[in-house]
């Protein structure tokens, strides 16, 4: 074999190296963080991505049993009705998004709260099949190690809850109405829930009659199912 070959041979040896190196940081990195989030309270990819970049970072940590109530059973019954039931990944809902790529259909995300947590703290905002590819055994994982108390108080505070590098539920509802996340009425619970899908463009201070009519939807489900929010409540909830 000429030295020209070999030469190739090398940097191709070297590449797949290099690719297999790269892989086993990506898995392990969450193998080995996931179990250290259960005591360390973390920071998103995205809060990263503007710390990095120089951007204003606005995120106060509230523990989940100082949130208010109302406001968790709202974020629950709006995001992911199934949560205190499934494994980290609603199967149904996958199935359905599948069987709706497959047919060329737009894809809606049938992302659970455990499979934002895990876009969130590891991977990145643009929808692809490779990356839910990825989020779905992760947010197995996330679920199996982490209690659903924590992986909710996690979500509620890494969340980005408005424009401008407003992230977690405490600085979302101080910015919305100028109070704590402690104490909602059911209707401002409601209006900061349906925020999530579109924070830079949904103002629940000052909701669209489209906003408000699904924030009535949602406060009216969080109320006649509130029992599907139970593993998030160390207490009964007072609602």
């Amino acid at each position: 074999m000429t030295s020209t070959g070999r030469g190739k041979r090398g940097i191709v040896r070297r590449l797949a190296r290099g690719v297999l190196l790269l892989a086993g940081l990506l898995v392990a990195i969450p193998l080995v963080l996931v179990p250290v989030y259960a005591v360390v309270n973390p920071v998103s990819t995205l809060m990263l991505a503007r710390y990095a970049t120089f951007q204003p970072v606005t995120r106060i940590w509230r523990d989940i049993d100082s949130v208010s109530d109302r406001l968790k059973t709202a974020v629950i019954l709006s995001e992911d009705g199934q949560f205190c039931s499934h494994d980290g990944v609603d199967w149904g809902a996958l199935r359905s998004e599948i069987a709706n790529w497959r047919a060329g259909q737009g894809a809606r995300g049938a992302s659970t709260v455990t499979m934002q947590v895990a876009k969130n703290l590891f991977l990145w905002n643009d929808r692809s099949v490779v990356r839910k590819a990825i989020e779905v055994p992760l947010a197995i994982y996330i679920d199996f190690v982490l209690s659903k108390e924590r992986i909710f108080e996690i979500y509620l505070n890494i969340a980005e809850w408005g424009p401008g590098g407003t992230f977690g539920i405490e600085a979302g509802a101080q910015r919305a109405f100028g109070t704590s996340a402690e104490n909602f009425s059911w209707e401002r619970a409601s209006l900061l829930a349906v925020t999530l899908p579109n924070p830079h463009l949904r103002n629940p201070a000052s909701p669209a009659a489209g906003l408000r009519r699904v924030a009535g939807i949602v406060q009216a489900r969080a109320q006649q199912f509130s029992s599907h929010a139970a593993c998030v409540f160390d207490r009964p909830a007072r609602l």
